[in-house]
């Protein structure tokens, strides 16, 4: 039986590379990526699977309705924000918040993502520093998807979302994550779904062990310690 999982962007590299192991294990896997907040929108539509990788926050939620089993919540990884530039291009000083806010009042064009948690951060997070309007009037918001991608073709100059995500495009640089100040923590949780399938369990607990702190640390992310 294939098993069907709903997955966040910020987790795709991690997954992605473990496609053959996933086969040699014996387990049949179909991923649907989306940012978590297009997934939990599906979810609420009545959208399902078999296991749900989402924020913490979105796994709760979906729990405390009864659409994701109690009792099989499982920490992943966490994840930061942070920026991309084209490869080869100059790396703006973002090592402290007000680096940080220069780098981004001094960026020619700027790339993030509406529906990412990434990217609703950076909304507020630019509302917060008093720069929303000189942002946003040169920024690209994509409505889902990798934002490295617009920084790898040179339709931007900087591409914010999580350092995950910006690792799994080739072709631009990671300047690092924002500084501690003015960053955010997401987690990043898995859970079945109420009425998965009897395989899923298996294959949750085998994912867990699989995503080893080396090969999160290898896609961007930190393990959930």
């Amino acid at each position: 039986m294939t098993i069907r999982v709903m997955s966040t962007l910020a987790v795709a590299g991690a997954l992605r590379d473990l496609d053959a192991a996933i086969r040699d294990a014996g387990f049949e896997v179909e991923i649907r990526f989306d940012p978590t907040a297009r997934l939990v929108a599906a979810i609420a539509e009545g959208a399902r699977g078999d296991v749900a990788i989402l924020t913490a926050e979105g796994v709760a939620a979906g729990t405390a309705r009864g659409v994701l089993a109690p009792g099989t919540a499982a920490d992943l990884c966490h994840s930061y924000v942070g920026l991309a530039v084209k490869a080869g291009a100059p790396r703006p000083d973002i090592s402290t918040p007000e680096a940080f806010t220069a780098a981004l009042l001094a960026a020619p064009s700027i790339a993030y993502s509406r529906a990412g948690a990434s990217g609703i951060f950076f909304a507020a997070l630019i509302e917060r520093l008093g720069i929303a309007a000189a942002v946003n009037a040169k920024a690209t918001v994509i409505p889902q998807g990798f934002t490295a991608e617009l920084a790898a073709r040179g339709e931007v100059t900087l591409a914010f979302q999580q350092v995950s995500e910006l690792m799994a495009i080739p072709g631009v640089d990671i300047v690092g994550k924002l500084p501690e100040a003015v960053n955010t923590r997401a987690v990043f949780t898995a859970a079945l779904f109420a009425g998965a399938a009897p395989e899923a369990a298996g294959f949750l607990a085998w994912l867990k062990a699989a995503l080893t702190p080396e090969r999160l640390r290898a896609f961007g992310l930190d393990p959930a310690a």
